[in-house]
């Protein structure tokens, strides 16, 4: 009883300020007769609690106007129609306001579901319609010159949606929206926006406005099995407040989620008619227009508190628009001229039989459209300024709801981008405190492993040798495949750094035609030391390498350790024999100069002759003590110590060059060698280096398979001769782990082949996106491993020797 009694007060304050409205308006009309009345339409649901607060911001809106300007020779008078929230009743009440009532401009509707076809009869009847509540971006695309949208297009705030999303690093969200115009408006424009800054939709969740409870619980339960927990809601409110009371019920609104409110929901937070309570929202962020503060809204503010008393005393967006709207169009019609106030009866076919057929057309639209372009003034919702007919952008509000408050966290503009509130400067990217659901302070991750989240199916190659890159082994207890290796650390490394989780479960299987079996066996992915090739791209995808690449030689390096007469090497044969019958010449030579005068070369036959060459061989030395006396023997002293002197050095330098560069020579430099002396070469078994080394001009008995680094070594030190190889052709990866096996036995030498290094594979059953550029290939891989793992890949040019099959 107490309800129904407040209903009939509440109706009794809107009727009696909505006649108001006319006994102001009535009274000037009765001091000037020379005004004009310019006959408006206003479309509305009037029974809806919103249609009721926006005629009676439209009736103050046009009280305020003429008290403000009484000399104007122009008045508004509003022919009300009720539209019954109906998309047929609101084209009927249209309609009437046309063709009887001769309207020179329509007020309304309130969805956008309800303009588009009004814009249509607008447009064939030249009146305007100007929508202060109608977001949807559907209707831009009507392309009517006779639409006028004084509020924010849906599509302004997807960018300011974008840039939260990217501020946290989320970069999965969900999208909850409705089946309708409204919901299905912002689509392109959000997804678009979301994918220009690498954040992923993982899920478009669609409900229906005709959805019973049991529905919207279903629905939810979905999404709560899934592993993204960032949520963006485009609804109206009366509905998107239902299906959070829902989510809040089976425990949505708790720690780790993340709700995203549009500014369809964001305005409606605050009124006690927004169908929820503030308890359901807590920690939800949302975006709506900033009402910049003025003296003008402060003075409406208190005016709108003594009508609907102190629980309504803030006015929405939606008040302050229609208010807006109607002071804008009483501007414009008094810069018009009246003369052309008329309507035409355009003749109809009289096979006709609607409406449509007798639509009159406006003669005072055009004039009326002319003047709204030119209205600039500031209002109580901010700068009223149209462009192309659409209201200019302004500053975005992002609110995070707190207790009984909502607080301001941010601000967006299209110039500045995303700005803390509490900053006066715009070069700071950055949120003030939030308070999550949950009542957490702790920035979620937007992601959560999923009750029922789905094991992507990993391949591994079993291979017998190179176990340091992959190894399988088998739990005999959980019968499960536990890989190991070097590749699956660095999988797991790309794991954890995902923003969600995924949780793989590995197969193994022979590397004989596993990329084959990918697709046919329905794996998601294969992680192994799979190389990257350019026939391979017909079946599977890559990631980028995560190794180095190219095909290299590996041969035997020439090993002198245990040579004795290795000291001898440094000079040839005849070398040595020519510095052995010097030194005994400079020794003769020198005893025939000195004996004479010299006591150190005289003495018995044997000791001369001693003497002689032990000053010979000192000397290469310089360890001789012998003096020498002569300046003849002193010359040629001089001229063979000069000798020695280069003799001594060469000699260093070429037994040095053989300890440690000549050592490590290999045995054999170039493919055209092995070739030409049909040296046996050896490959990895199953690699698809035997093709290219076929193609090179290797014939089949000269080509030798290996399984592990063990059988290469053996193979190598056996050489061609007994059966075994003179190089080992394989990746450098492969390579670089023999030589770190047997360090100083081999060498890899070039030339080096291209090759692309080793990938992680993906079905094309995740690629979701393939951009040509330039000479490559960019796919953004959005699935859920490779999705995960690498966002875009490049296919670099891969040499024709390599297109085969392997």
């Amino acid at each position: 009883m107490t309800n129904t009694t407040k209903t009939h007060i509440t109706f009794l304050r809107y009727f009696v300020l909505f006649l108001s409205g006319f006994v102001v308006m009535d009274v000037g009309l009765g001091q000037n007769t020379t005004r004009h009345e310019i006959k408006v339409g206003v479309v509305l649901d009037l029974k809806t609690s919103f249609s009721k607060i926006c005629l009676t911001s439209i009736n103050m809106s046009l009280s305020d106007f003429y008290q403000a300007h009484p000399n104007y020779h122009t008045r508004l008078g509003l022919h009300v129609r009720d539209s019954m929230e109906d998309i047929v009743e609101a084209s009927v009440a249209a309609l009437d306001l046309i063709n009887n009532e001769k309207v020179s401009a329509i007020i309304g509707p309130r969805s956008s579901l309800q303009a588009e076809f009004m814009i249509r009869v607008a447009n064939k009847s030249q009146v305007p319609i100007i929508t202060f509540s109608a977001t949807s971006p559907l209707l831009t695309s009507i392309r009517s010159p006779y639409f006028v949208r004084a509020t924010l297009n849906d599509a302004f705030q997807v960018r300011a949606i974008a840039a939260v999303v990217k501020s946290f690093e989320w970069r999965s969200v969900v999208i909850i929206y409705v089946d309708n115009e409204f919901g299905e408006g912002i689509m392109p424009y959000l997804s678009d926006a979301l994918h220009d800054v690498h954040v992923f939709v993982s899920t478009r969740s669609v409900i229906s406005l005709e959805a019973s409870d049991d529905q919207i619980t279903n629905q939810l339960y979905k999404l709560m099995t899934m592993q993204t927990r960032v949520f963006i809601v485009h609804m109206p409110p009366h509905f998107g407040f239902r299906v959070i009371r829902k989510a809040r019920e089976i425990g949505m609104m708790e720690e780790g989620y993340v709700w995203i409110f549009t500014d369809g929901m964001t305005n409606w937070i605050s009124s006690t008619e927004n169908f929820s309570s503030l308890e359901n929202m807590q920690g939800v962020l949302g975006l709506r227009s900033r009402i910049p503060k003025s003296k003008e809204l402060a003075k409406f503010s208190l005016r709108w508190e003594k009508i609907f008393g102190e629980a309504d005393a803030e006015p929405n967006v939606f008040a302050l628009r229609s208010y807006d709207s109607i002071t804008a169009l009483a501007m414009a019609v008094e810069k018009t001229n009246t003369k052309n106030l008329r309507y035409d009866n355009v003749s109809a076919s009289s096979n006709n039989m609607t409406d449509l057929g007798t639509l009159y057309l406006s003669r005072y639209g055009p004039s009326i459209l002319e003047a709204l372009s030119d209205v600039n003034f500031k209002g109580l919702a901010g700068e009223f300024k149209l462009t192309n007919r659409q209201l200019e952008p302004s500053t975005i509000e992002i609110i995070n709801v707190i207790g009984n408050e909502e607080r301001t966290v941010g601000l967006w503009t299209p110039s500045n981008g995303l700005v803390n509130a509490n900053s006066n400067s715009f070069s700071v990217e950055t949120f003030g405190p939030v308070i999550w659901p949950g009542k957490s302070t702790v920035i979620p991750r937007g992601w959560e492993i999923p009750t029922k989240g789905k094991k992507i199916k990993v391949a591994i190659p079993f291979r017998r040798g190179f176990l340091n890159f992959v190894d399988v082994k088998k739990d005999p207890i959980r019968n499960a495949t536990i890989p190991t290796g070097y590749t699956i650390d660095v999988f797991g490394a790309s794991l954890k750094k995902l923003p969600y989780s995924v949780i793989p479960s590995y197969f193994a299987f022979d590397i004989t035609n596993l990329l084959e079996k990918v697709r046919s066996e329905g794996f998601d992915a294969v992680v192994g030391d799979v190389t990257i090739r350019a026939d391979r791209f017909s079946a599977v995808d890559f990631t980028l390498p995560y190794t180095e690449s190219g095909v290299f030689m590996l041969v035997p390096m020439r090993d002198n350790e245990n040579n004795t007469w290795f000291f001898l090497k440094p000079w040839s044969l005849d070398l040595w024999v020519t510095t052995a019958c010097f030194c005994i010449f400079i020794g003769f030579m020198v005893w025939i100069l000195e004996h004479r005068v010299n006591t150190d070369f005289r003495g018995p036959p044997h000791h001369q002759i001693g003497t002689s060459f032990w000053f010979a061989f000192s000397t290469i030395n310089f360890a001789h003590r012998e003096k020498v006396v002569s300046n003849l023997a002193r010359f040629v002293v001089v001229v063979w110590c000069f000798v020695v002197l280069v003799l001594t050095q060469s000699y260093t330098a070429n037994l040095t060059s053989l300890l440690t560069v000549q050592r490590l020579k290999p045995d054999v430099t170039t493919v055209n060698d092995l070739i030409q002396n049909r040296e046996c070469v050896g490959y990895q078994n199953g690699s698809f280096v035997r093709r290219f080394l076929k193609n090179k001009g290797f014939q089949e008995s000269q080509l030798k398979a290996y399984g592990s680094a063990e059988e290469c070594h053996k193979l190598l030190i056996k050489g061609t001769s007994k059966g075994g190889i003179a190089a080992a052709f394989d990746e450098v990866t492969y390579l670089k782990f023999i030589i770190s096996q047997f360090c100083n036995k081999y060498a890899i030498v070039e030339p080096s082949f291209k090759s692309s290094g080793f990938g992680f594979v993906s079905s094309f059953s995740f690629l979701s996106l393939n951009l040509p550029v330039q000479n490559y290939t960019v796919s953004f891989n959005l699935g859920i491993f490779i999705a995960g793992i690498i966002l875009f890949h490049v296919i670099v040019g891969i040499p024709q020797e390599f297109s085969f099959d392997g």
